[in-house]
């Protein structure tokens, strides 16, 4: 028996659902896909998937060889396109997942630098202001911002960015200017809301932080609309510094408190731990990674 054509016979049936459905994948009939199922399970002595007429469903022992299969299937692929990255220019589907803000001022330009370089591959670009499973969402490379607590996960630094309180000068002029967090919850904010983000604003003092409550006028989960509240004196706003450079720069936010301001974040490139790097995916790191690290050291 060919036990790793065997393994991929049994990782398809469960993915498709279907001995026939397997079969049409493989490009063979159904027949041979159900004599390799049962040679696989006669090989390993245990029953992989009890089989009705009607339905079929994982044992035990199958769901666990399952996942084995699955990464070690991977496994394969990638030490074979390791190979064939050394003898090809980079082609084929290359998919990178971003926050939506960062992806849209930072990535998508790279991306479509990117694509003029080389015409050979397909991008899809995920922007999402979520955690993504890297794995089991099919992505290959992502911008993470933060500690990755995924041991599973390899990082590549690209620099770091804070979380800053700003408002505008109107206002200020209305409200008053802070001098320290504590005085924050006199003042109207305009809060971001989301799994990631939370309700309260945190700050640094003296190796502590202070978690400061804050009464909003506005909440939103739209990046841009929040900005655009806060430039238009609705309220003070709380943001990573990359996401109101361009503003403060112009003069139209003031940046408050920043002596206050939390320790920054990380941001880095993250990829699978177990999956050796494609020739596009290589290529789009060593061509983006040094233009990131400059937008990110422009707006710390």
């Amino acid at each position: 028996m060919d036990k790793l054509r065997a393994m991929t016979t049994f990782v398809r049936i469960v993915e498709t659902g279907s001995l026939t459905a397997a079969a049409e994948r493989l490009g063979t009939s159904p027949t041979s896909v159900v004599r390799s199922l049962s040679a696989l399970e006669r090989a390993l002595g245990v029953r992989l998937l009890n089989r009705t007429t009607r339905r079929m469903a994982l044992t035990d022992e199958g769901r666990d060889y399952f996942e084995r299969c699955r990464r070690l299937l991977s496994e394969v692929e990638d030490a074979e396109a390791a190979l064939l990255a050394r003898q090809v220019t980079p082609a084929g589907r290359l998919v990178i997942t971003a926050p939506v803000m960062f992806g849209r001022l930072h990535v998508a330009p790279l991306v479509i630098d990117f694509l003029d370089a080389f015409p050979d591959v397909r991008v899809e670009l995920l922007l999402v202001d979520r955690i993504v499973d890297l794995i089991d969402e099919g992505i290959d490379l992502a911008i993470r911002i933060g500690t990755l607590p995924e041991s599973s996960l390899v990082a590549i630094p690209l620099g770091s960015t804070r979380r800053i309180v700003c408002a505008s000068l109107e206002y200020l002029a209305r409200h008053g200017q802070p001098r320290h967090p504590d005085e924050l919850p006199g003042h109207r904010a305009i809060r971001i809301i989301g799994k990631s983000f939370e309700p309260e604003w945190a700050f640094q003092e003296n190796g502590q932080t202070l978690r400061i409550p804050m009464p909003d006028i506005l909440a939103t989960n739209h990046i841009d609309f929040a900005i655009d509240a806060c430039l238009k004196g609705v309220g003070c706003g709380r943001f990573f510094a990359y996401q109101v450079q361009a503003q403060i720069a112009a003069g139209q936010l003031i940046r408050l408190l920043r002596p206050y301001e939390p320790e920054p974040l990380p941001v880095s490139f993250a990829y699978p731990h177990a999956r050796l790097l494609s020739s596009r995916v290589r290529a789009f790191i060593d061509r983006a990674a040094p233009r990131l690290r400059e937008k990110l050291i422009e707006s710390s």
